[in-house]
């Protein structure tokens, strides 16, 4: 049995579905692991293919070129390190998430995925099969485990494993970004690394994937539970770190600590990273947005520009009679902080064409949301036609409260392809903008103050009637975002949110406004998971719904 083991972790940011890609990437890696004189290079989750693949897995080609490039993969390691990676696997008609072990220009070792989890923004028992608990295999003399994920997350593959003789433990990983990611992977696996005594390897990917974001942040953990190596969070890293076998217990020798993001730095790049990834991978060159002299399309333009870089930022005023000189000046200082090009376009044509459109019809009923809608459409209509003329995707700027209940305009303010902060909070919102403005991360693109303080500071308002504010028909936002909280994330009865003191009425109103806007969130354009629960892959409530939670009965 060899005493020492180098093994390189490659966190790497696939492309789902680009085959060819995300192999050439793996290849260029493995010569690196090569040229360190690693005796191991370990890859993310189902990094061939990308995670989630969801139905795309499904595709016979797709099943049998994600084979060929792995065999090709295996051709690679006829005179160097071995290879541990997971991939799409059909064995005996069944299709497994499999975790292969190249070794001698060969795959030498299967092992299948055994916990598929089926919760949250998972679905994995939907389209592979279940594997039988995995058996260690033997490298070097080293039996070493190969949890894959889930298996980690869940009692018995960790267990067996140690009962099985396993030495050290390597996880391919596809773990999605959430504000509670590092606590809670490093309390499930810490867990089995202390009661099964074995060290581990966890290997995880990075990028935006449509509606998740995965961080990065690799780590191993020694027997005792302490946190060895660590990489980078949000960017593509890598580290060989040296491993000796030490009163027969592995050991870690060497390694990098990077330290792990964490709090509103993380929740603004994972932002970044979801929306950059994004346009991006989706081919996009440039975005145009709404900038409205707020501060949800304004920390949206930063969020983009950082991602992106100012030169492939659009941002667009669109006034109305209803649109104060305040929000004309600061959305102009905004555009102006940024770098960006910036366009006015006034809606009082569109607006007076569409007056003369409906005045028949409309003749003697008084004005009201109809004609705030219409204004919001108008907008939505003149950024589509500049995204379909000049190619730009259209970036929408609607945030976590106000698609909760509603008050977003379907074929409006929702048009667009992306939402960088659709699973922010209103009060999260202004948070981030003031830890941005304080903060500038050398690796982003923006400027270093990129959101006037005014646009901060000023009372939330749509604009699209006279002296309009959001607390005009809305709880103030601390109020209102505490009742989401519980509404949503905490799913708490009505009853539990009124006792930590707020107002019957206001709870059961907002309840129902959070229910019946179901439809308009399945309209909506995707957008970076921060929370715990975001709309869309964790939240999938039917849009026909006559449950209502009661009060007092």
């Amino acid at each position: 049995m060899t005493l020492r083991l180098r093994i390189a972790s490659c966190q790497l940011n696939p492309v789902v579905g680009d085959i060819w890609g995300n192999e050439a990437k793996m290849a260029d890696d493995y010569a690196r692991a090569k040229a360190d004189g690693a005796d191991l290079a370990i890859f993310p989750e189902l990094m061939i293919l990308g995670y989630p693949p969801e139905d795309l897995v499904l595709r016979p080609t797709v099943q049998d070129d994600c084979r060929k490039a792995c065999l090709r993969l295996a051709g690679l390691t006829a005179d160097g390190p071995a290879i541990l990676t997971t991939a799409p696997w059909v064995d005996d008609g069944q299709l497994y998430n499999a975790a292969l072990w190249m070794e001698a220009g060969e795959i030498k070792h299967i092992r299948y995925k055994h916990h598929l989890p089926n919760y949250g923004v998972f679905d994995e028992a939907r389209v592979f099969a279940r594997g039988p608990l995995p058996e260690p295999i033997i490298f070097k003399g080293v039996s070493i485990g190969i949890p894959i994920c889930e298996d980690l997350w869940q009692p018995g593959v960790a267990s067996h494993l140690a009962d099985k003789g396993a030495q050290i433990m390597l996880s391919p990983n596809g773990s999605p970004w959430r504000r509670t990611a590092h606590a809670e992977r490093h309390a499930a696996l810490g867990d089995k690394v202390f009661n099964e005594g074995l060290p581990l390897v966890y290997v995880n990917q990075i990028g935006g994937q449509d509606e998740l974001v995965f961080d990065g942040s690799s780590w191993s953990m020694a027997a005792d539970g302490q946190i060895v190596q660590s990489l980078k969070s949000f960017v593509e890293d890598y580290d060989v770190a040296e491993w000796e076998r030490r009163d027969g217990v592995w050991q870690c020798a060497s390694a990098k600590t990077e330290g792990h993001l964490s709090g509103l730095e993380a929740d603004w790049r994972a932002c970044c990273l979801g929306l950059g990834d994004y346009v991006n991978k989706n081919g996009f060159e440039r975005i145009v947005l709404g900038l409205s002299g707020g501060v949800d399309s304004a920390i949206c333009a930063a969020i983009c520009v950082d991602a992106l870089g100012p030169d492939r930022v659009w941002c667009v005023m669109m006034p109305s009679e209803y649109t104060s000189s305040d929000s004309l000046e600061d959305a102009k200082a905004c555009a102006q902080a940024l770098g960006v090009r910036y366009d006015i376009i006034p809606i009082a044509p569109a607006r007076e064409a569409f007056s003369q459109m409906l005045d028949p019809l409309f003749d003697g009923m008084a004005a009201d949301t109809t004609e705030e809608n219409i204004q919001s459409r108008i907008r939505g209509l003149t950024l589509m036609a500049l995204s379909n003329k000049f190619g730009p995707m259209l970036v929408t700027t609607g945030n976590k409260s106000e698609m909760a209940v509603g008050y977003a305009t379907i074929y409006g303010d929702m048009s667009g392809g992306y939402n960088p902060i659709k699973d922010l909070y209103k009060t999260e919102v202004f948070r981030l903008c003031e830890w941005r403005n304080a903060h500038t991360p050398d690796d982003l693109l923006g400027a270093d103050v990129p959101i006037p303080q005014r646009i901060i500071d000023k009372p939330p308002s749509a604009e699209l009637r006279a002296d309009q504010k959001d607390s005009d028909s809305l709880p103030d936002y601390p109020i209102l975002d505490d009742i989401l909280l519980g509404l949503i994330e905490q799913e708490l009865p009505v009853e539990a949110i009124v006792a930590r003191g707020h107002d019957k009425s206001d709870v059961m109103r907002i309840q129902r406004l959070l229910y019946i806007a179901e439809y308009k969130r399945r309209q909506a354009p995707p957008g970076a998971k921060i929370g715990s629960k975001n709309f869309g892959r964790d939240r999938r409530y039917p849009v026909t719904n006559g449950y209502r939670d009661r009060y007092g009965d």
